[in-house]
């Protein structure tokens, strides 16, 4: 997941460049903590991945429409059965 990575480091660039001048000297010990933490508690999170989000959409996707052409078959068997 080296994208997720990106994302988190340019959110600590964020929260860091917005601290007060003085803050900034202890900006890289600040960069590590804040990067356990944010790790620790995304860690925690029930997440999946954007490749794991989009297979399971394709799926849905798959079976929605399979689920569309029964409904229409069964339609068209009612009908014929109706019709006899």
């Amino acid at each position: 997941m080296p994208g997720n990575n990106i994302n988190l480091d340019n959110l600590l660039d964020q929260i860091t460049s917005a601290l007060p001048s003085g803050w900034q000297d202890m900006k890289e010990d600040l960069d590590r903590n804040l990067h356990a933490a944010l790790r620790s508690a995304l860690g925690k999170l029930d997440l999946v991945t954007r490749e794991e989000f989009e297979i399971q959409r394709e799926v849905l996707a798959r079976t929605r429409a399979r689920c569309d052409a029964l409904a229409e078959q069964l339609t068209q068997l009612e009908k014929d059965i109706l019709k006899k």
